[in-house]
């Protein structure tokens, strides 16, 4: 499996939703970094489940437990690996997996990929669960980043039709983006948060769910850091940020809205203020030819509608090779969005530090 991510910093994830426990190594890291366990703990409770009526009920503490690395709060510069134990699981809600594919999951290519050996069990490897070494991973990068002056923090944009306002693409609040970054279910506009939850709560009593739009900036990035073509910072966050199960869509900047703009409309002219080029726009998020331009990055990701809804769906046996119904069952988010949020702000925070580490900016 491909579960392994970086270049000069690199991470591999591991273990499945139901196993005994999940974890990532981390190898790369500067050695003295100190950990802030408190900011730790503040993630990874945005991310854990069991917060609010939009996550599932599963209820897990996702401490992560630092195997090696660290010493005495500092990284050692030798590989960190942590894991997190798995406490709440019912594996028998996922028996019938093997034989009838959940509509939108990854039960079916699953399947045919590892011919039949791919452990379903809550999606097994393929489960949203493996986000959360994902979250504690990109945690430390944020650390990181944080210390050398930049700040990542981002916001529910959108879900269903109720939508939030867009960040300031050149000048983004930092004390905006600091209170987000904290925030479980965060949105700048408090009245749009309970416009979201009266959406959730309603496909929920439908057995049905919400997807939605997030939207993450990275401020304090200096211009130059990238590369054309193939391994550029756009092209190096997507990659990362795919590995989010549930994200299927990625864009930078006005990103799509590109296509309804002219020429005039879309470019960033370029302007000296204190000293500095800076834009006056910034439609391409911070990202040029693959290279930041100073400008903050500004990046939104579209998450689809949690797959596992209530009642019937149509699906095939695979043992008998016909049509068939199921029934999805387990516990299961009605929208996915709220939680998604750490999981892509800590991906972002990962892949920068890495660009970072690459052009010896750390």
């Amino acid at each position: 499996m491909s579960s392994m991510i970086g270049n000069t910093l690199k991470i591999s994830v591991f273990g499945e939703s139901h196993g005994p426990a999940i974890g990532v190594t981390i190898d790369g890291l500067p050695p003295g970094e100190s950990m802030d366990y408190d900011e730790i703990k503040i993630q990874m409770a945005r991310r854990a489940p069991g917060a609010d009526p939009s996550s599932t009920p599963r209820t897990e503490p996702d401490i992560p437990e630092i195997l090696s690395g660290v010493l005495n709060g500092r990284t050692t510069g030798a590989p960190l690996c942590a894991v997190i134990r798995n406490t709440d699981t019912r594996s028998g809600d996922y028996d019938a997996l093997k034989r009838l594919p959940r509509p939108s999951h990854a039960d079916y290519p699953a399947h045919v990929r590892y011919g039949g050996f791919q452990d379903v069990r809550g999606g097994g490897h393929f489960s949203g669960r493996l986000t959360a070494p994902l979250t504690f991973a990109g945690t430390i990068c944020r650390q990181i980043l944080y210390r050398r002056g930049i700040l990542i923090g981002g916001h529910v944009l959108k879900i269903g039709q109720v939508t939030d306002r867009p960040l300031d693409e050149c000048n983004p609040d930092k004390t905006l983006l600091k209170r987000l970054s904290e925030e479980y279910f965060a949105v700048i506009l408090e009245n749009k948060k309970r416009e979201m939850q009266s959406a959730i709560a309603a496909a929920k009593a439908q057995g049905n769910s919400l997807g939605g739009v997030l939207e993450v900036a990275a401020c304090g990035l200096p211009a130059g850091v990238g590369d054309p073509m193939f391994g550029g910072v756009e092209n190096r966050l997507a990659a990362a940020v795919f590995g989010i199960p549930a994200v299927k869509g990625v864009s930078f900047g006005a990103g799509f809205g590109f296509a309804d703009m002219t020429g005039r409309q879309a470019n960033d002219p370029w302007r000296m203020e204190n000293g500095k080029i800076i834009t006056e726009t910034n439609r391409n998020g911070g990202v040029l030819g693959g290279i930041t331009t100073g400008m903050p990055l500004i990046m939104r990701a579209a998450i689809k509608p949690t797959p596992s809804i209530a009642g019937s769906q149509d699906t095939v046996d695979l043992i008998s090779g016909k049509n068939a119904k199921t029934e999805v069952k387990g516990r299961h988010d009605p929208c996915i969005l709220p939680r998604a949020l750490p999981v892509l702000e800590a991906v972002t925070a990962f892949v920068l530090t890495d660009l970072l580490a690459q052009f010896n900016l750390l």
